[in-house]
């Protein structure tokens, strides 16, 4: 309880961008998207509250500026306007997991994943969250309630 609490008192929030290597570049002031693209400028960013399994990667306005507290990556242009099938999905949460992993932040409280996750009774996966396994996805909290996606991997 106290360790939490002296984390929390001492934590910045900060814009995470999961770059194309896997490294995580964080903000903890307001930049803009086309700030960004000066030094990625093949690059592309996207916001992991707006990407959906099998809908096209739309890039932020370059105008926009990115939100503290919000997960985004820096995809190829070449990824521009193409459908995100689940394999693609899947290698991205798994790329911002690791990233959020290695970054900076120690305090256990606060350790952060990236997973697919499902639309209960759907059992397809849709959308990317940042913070734990289940909640709402999109701006400000609004959208459906979604629950993480866990099965078994049997061996052989």
């Amino acid at each position: 309880m106290g360790i939490c609490s002296s984390c929390e008192s001492t934590h910045v929030v900060t814009a995470k961008l999961v770059l194309q290597d896997g490294r995580l570049q964080e903000y903890s002031y307001p930049v803009k998207v086309s700030y960004v693209l000066q030094t990625y400028p093949t690059y592309f960013i996207c916001n992991s509250d707006e990407m959906e399994f099998d809908d096209v990667l739309s890039a932020i306005s370059e105008d926009e500026e990115l939100q503290p507290g919000q997960l985004y990556f820096a995809l190829p242009l070449s990824r521009l306007k193409h459908p995100l099938q689940a394999e693609e999905m899947a290698a991205l949460a798994v790329k911002a997991s690791n990233a959020l992993m290695k970054s900076g932040d120690k305090c256990a409280c606060r350790k952060k994943s990236v997973c697919p996750v499902t639309s209960p009774g759907d059992g397809s996966p849709r959308k990317m969250a940042s913070g734990g396994g289940a909640g709402r996805l999109g701006r400000g909290g609004q959208g459906r309630k979604f629950s993480a996606m866990l099965s078994a991997i049997p061996e052989q």
